[in-house]
């Protein structure tokens, strides 16, 4: 017996319970709550034989980058195929078994191509667009995400039950791809539809800032609290937004405030909540500000992921986190460990591009911490054509151009640094107030002579 699911797609749950279960399931992961986890488990409990159900386990394991859940994701994927052997399930489900397998095998690119043939059939599947969208989103392919979108935009509309979310994910590309007005037109519209869609508000929270309009930034997100507290911690990433926008103001003692208050208020070891502190401490130590012992507990952390190498973007925030940390030997681990992925030659996409542009980009951050400014811009420099692949937004990877562009100034590479302030310049389409202080401070170094990189911006960031 089959139930339809709350697009209309039959799944193979075997009882009312479970489907209600599975239902909140779903919405949960559309709009990042905390309860998706606790709900899936109940919807596990009350059908322990939904295949459906322990192939998203999976699924949703391997996209937390954590190598110990790796072992979670494949005891998933043996259960779901065992059900499938005893009791065939739908052809739209065996798709999300076959991507949790493609995936296990080191091919999430074959992941996606398995959601795309559930799209194909069942095209008003929100569960595998959002997922899709999330495992694009791993390996930097906005313009992919944006493709398989637009695919479906006939179907998203008319009151679909996921118009609100789907319009969210939209914006989210249209951002990444430099549609920034389009952007944040689809964004505002998905709050109107889904109050509770965290990534539509956050796409717009980027629209903000790749446009350098802070003040306008933070006084939308004021009053949308329903738009993300309900979620998990996606909402310490809310919040460093929020903080990205009080730097460009340049109100320090404000990120540092929401820092300890609320991008750090649980001292946890996610990879996206080290990369949301580690790239505002950096960003903060650019711009002259003394952050205290905070790398410490971040360091201490990031040695514990030194062998995981489940998505380079993570590895690249540890390394950061180590770098700038009390234990010089933790990063030189780290960057061991990378280098070894690829002389073992594993047949991963993800391992893979831990070792390029990852170890490069990893080799550029500690000859940064060694004040080797010079090869920091040359790693840098050489990984940042195939940055992208790491995964994350451009908000995220700035914090790599800013290395880079830091790394040029401070090794006197200074036509170096115009080129890359000039590149960012014209992808934002805006001088923020990060570019407007490099700029100047590159016509302090030319006007007065004596004076370091570090003097001419300490002189006018520091308050």
């Amino acid at each position: 017996m089959t139930h339809q699911d709350m697009f209309g797609c039959e799944t193979s749950v075997a009882n009312a319970e479970a489907l209600a279960a599975w239902n909140r399931t779903v919405h949960g992961f559309l709009a990042h709550a905390a309860w998706t986890g606790e709900t899936l488990g109940k919807a596990l409990a009350s059908d322990q034989r939904f295949a459906l159900g322990h192939a998203c386990k999976g699924l949703f394991s391997l996209l937390l980058g954590r190598r110990e859940l790796h072992a979670v994701a494949r005891d998933a994927y043996r259960t779901a195929i065992e059900i499938d052997h005893e009791n065939a399930v739908t052809r739209r489900e065996r798709h999300y078994i076959e991507a949790l397998g493609a995936w296990i095998e080191g091919s999430p690119r074959r992941a996606i191509a398995c959601m795309g043939k559930v799209l194909e059939s069942f095209p008003h599947d929100a569960l595998a667009m959002k997922l899709d969208h999330a495992i694009r989103f791993m390996l930097g392919d906005s313009k992919g995400m944006r493709k398989a979108l637009e695919q479906l935009t006939g179907t998203y509309r008319n009151g679909h039950v996921a118009e609100g979310y789907f319009n969210g994910c939209y914006a989210f590309t249209l951002e990444e791809t430099g549609e920034y007005r389009l952007a944040e037109e689809h964004g505002r519209k998905a709050l109107e539809l889904s109050p509770d869609d965290a990534w539509g508000f956050h796409a717009v929270q980027h629209v903000f800032d790749m446009t350098a309009r802070a003040e306008e930034g933070l006084a939308w997100t004021e009053g949308k609290d329903e738009a993300w507290q309900h979620c998990n911690n996606f909402r310490y990433h809310v919040h460093w937004h929020n903080a990205l926008l009080h730097l460009d103001l340049g109100h320090h003692d404000r990120v540092l405030s929401l820092y300890d208050t609320q991008i750090r208020q649980d001292k946890t070891d996610d990879y996206r909540d080290i990369a949301n502190a580690t790239s505002i401490l950096l960003r903060l130590e650019f711009d002259g500000v003394h952050v205290g012992n905070r790398w410490d507990e971040l360091a201490n952390l990031a040695s514990a992921r030194t062998q995981d190498h489940c998505v380079a973007f993570a590895d690249l925030h540890y390394m950061m986190a180590l770098c700038n940390g009390p234990d010089e030997t933790a990063a030189t681990n780290l960057l061991s460990s990378m280098q070894s992925i690829g002389e073992k030659r594993h047949n991963d996409e993800m391992q893979a591009i831990v070792h390029q542009p990852g170890l490069l980009a990893a080799t550029g951050l500690e000859a940064f911490r060694d004040h080797n400014f010079e090869l920091a811009y040359n790693c840098l420099s050489k990984a940042r054509p195939e940055l992208q692949s790491i995964g994350g937004s451009h908000a995220q990877r700035d914090v790599f151009e800013r290395l880079a562009i830091e790394s040029a100034l401070r090794g006197g590479l200074t036509s170096q640094a115009r080129g890359l302030l000039r590149e960012r310049d014209l992808h934002r389409g805006h001088r923020d107030g990060y570019s407007q202080s490099r700029w100047a401070a590159l016509e302090g170094l030319n006007s007065t002579s004596g004076n370091t990189i570090d003097h001419v911006v300490a002189d006018r960031h520091v308050a």
